[in-house]
């Protein structure tokens, strides 16, 4: 596959280098949320700790999901309502695959706010980090109680019912 930026940049992405940070605005176009998620998920990939979910787990076909990224955050930072689609589902699903830990959005959080830093700075870049803040803690949330639903004695107001063996129906 080969990888949409010229020469070497996402090594001088990863060592922060001086010309990313003093070029630094605001995102203000579809070209730039789509940079932003392919920088982010250059890094993502190859986390060791998130970066296997992506390709072993949910196997991410990356070409596939960046224009579905792209406008989910298009859509948010900017307004253009071109995202139509539940974000939650294939997320609930890759939970069902492999349960997702605090630890794991906590990662997710620190490579995207790291990212869009090294990227943007302004108004929009402070809200997709705020975004992708608030849509973590609701997904957190949200998995924690599908999985307090695989659990019936977990659910709250839900009878319990003691089932005797046929030995003690004979008293």
């Amino acid at each position: 596959m080969s990888h949409p930026y010229p020469g070497n940049y996402m090594s001088e992405l990863a060592a922060g280098s001086a010309d990313d940070t003093e070029s630094a605005g605001d995102i203000q176009t579809r070209a730039d949320c789509e940079q932003l998620v392919r920088a982010f998920y250059g890094r993502a990939l190859t986390d060791p700790v998130i970066g296997f979910l992506f390709t072993d787990v949910a196997k991410l076909d990356l070409e596939a999901h960046v224009p579905r990224l792209t406008r989910f955050w298009e859509t948010i930072l900017l307004g253009a309502q071109s995202y139509g689609g539940g974000a939650f589902r294939p997320h609930l699903e890759l939970n069902f695959k492999a349960q997702l830990k605090q630890g794991h959005f906590d990662r997710w959080l620190h490579l995207w706010d790291m990212t869009v830093d090294e990227l943007f700075s302004g108004a929009h870049a402070d809200l997709a980090k705020a975004h992708a803040h608030r849509v973590a803690q609701a997904f957190e949330a949200r998995l924690r109680s599908f999985e307090l639903q695989q659990d019936p004695l977990a659910v709250p107001g839900l009878p319990v019912v003691q089932h005797y063996g046929p030995e003690s129906q004979s008293q």
